[in-house]
């Protein structure tokens, strides 16, 4: 890299790949999904295409990200490499840290649905135990995403389609709220909108 700590410590090795500004959301777009150029720059509001062309390029000299060919046409798909992709943990670590710091809202702050992929399980894994497997959908934005709870963990991604057994309809940060388990469903219920069986979302949700 082209600056670093100099300093013989894993922390300070780490930040010298992925302590730039940028680099760590860089990565949080691509735990969602490998992303083309344009998808990465629509996805990181208030990046400029000149920096986030020099993140990209620092970050696959440091073999954390590489690029793809596209399964259709010749269009470049960048990505995680095994090893960026372990940056999955400390990442889910840093969201559960920063908890305190969401409870004030979204305030003037861009949001993207899609990075719920990232933020949810970081927030629910460790808290739910689903006694029952579980599909709910979470609609925010127009947008739906799937929840599915089961005795070895959540998965959660775009909706594929499948029956769902709820589906919940929420601003980001209601749903974030219920995640991080600092709201009750109960007591923001007039807020929000259920749709089927609302005892799968309570098991999804570690209500």
């Amino acid at each position: 890299m082209s600056r670093s700590y100099g300093q013989y410590c894993g922390l300070a090795r780490a930040l010298d790949v992925v302590g730039d500004r940028w680099n760590l959301l860089i990565v949080r777009q691509l735990l969602v999904a490998p992303a083309r150029y344009r998808e990465l720059l629509d996805g990181l509001p208030g990046v400029a295409t000149n920096l986030l062309a020099d993140r990209l390029r620092d970050l696959e000299a440091a073999g954390v990200v590489e690029r793809r060919l596209a399964e259709e046409g010749n269009a470049v798909t960048y990505a995680l490499t095994v090893w960026g992709a372990q940056l999955r943990e400390p990442i889910e670590g840093l969201i559960r840290w920063s908890t305190p710091l969401m409870v004030s809202g979204p305030a003037d702050d861009r949001f993207r649905p899609e990075w719920l992929a990232v933020a949810l399980p970081a927030l629910l894994d460790a808290r739910v135990q689903a006694e029952r497997s579980a599909t709910v959908g979470v609609a925010i934005d127009g947008q739906l995403f799937q929840l599915q709870a089961t005795r070895s963990g959540l998965g959660v991604g775009p909706h594929d389609g499948r029956p769902l057994d709820a589906v919940l309809r929420a601003e980001a940060a209601i749903v974030l709220g219920l995640a991080a388990g600092m709201l009750d469903l109960d007591g923001i219920r007039a807020l929000v909108d259920i749709e089927g069986d609302e005892t799968a979302l309570r098991a999804v949700f570690a209500q």
